[in-house]
C-alpha cells in the first residue's frame, strides 16, 4: 500500500479548537465524499493532544515546534493512486486544496508519500 502523510500546522487565524473542529467536522466529510474519485481506501486524522507533554520533548532533543496534526491517506497500490489523475480525481483534489487554504498553514506544513514496513503488531 501507498500512504500519504500530511503533517499539518493550522492557519494562524484559527485557534486549536477551531482548527480541529473544522478539520474533523467539515474537511473530513469532504475527503470521504471524494474517496472513490481519488482512489483512496482509508483516511485518518490524528489530532495533537497533551501540548505540555509534547513541548517537553523539544529541549531534550533539539526539536522544532510540533504539528497540530497528521492526515494519513492510503491507496491499495500505484494503480489506485493513479485513478486520482482522472478528471473526477483532479476536480476532487482541487476542491480539497481550495478547502485546505482556509485552515492549513501550507508554508509550515509538509506532505510526503510513503510505503509502510510493519515491524510488529502485538495482540
Amino acid at each position: 500500500m501507498l500512504k500519504m502523510v500530511y503533517c499539518i500546522r493550522r492557519h494562524p487565524d484559527l485557534s486549536v479548537k477551531e482548527f480541529q473542529r473544522y478539520w474533523l467536522e467539515q474537511h473530513g466529510p469532504k475527503v470521504r465524499s471524494v474517496a472513490e474519485a481519488i482512489g483512496a481506501r482509508r483516511y485518518v486524522q490524528s489530532h495533537t493532544r497533551l501540548p505540555d507533554y509534547n513541548e517537553s520533548f523539544r529541549p531534550t532533543r533539539g526539536l522544532k515546534e510540533g504539528y497540530d496534526g497528521i492526515t494519513e491517506i492510503w491507496w491499495d497500490d500505484i494503480e489506485a493512486f493513479a485513478r486520482g489523475n482522472s478528471e473526477a480525481g483532479r476536480e476532487a483534489a482541487q476542491m480539497l486544496l481550495d478547502d485546505e487554504r482556509g485552515f492549513i498553514d501550507f508554508a509550515n506544513s509538509c506532505v510526503f508519500m510513503t510505503e509502510e514496513f510493519e515491524i510488529f503488531d502485538l495482540p
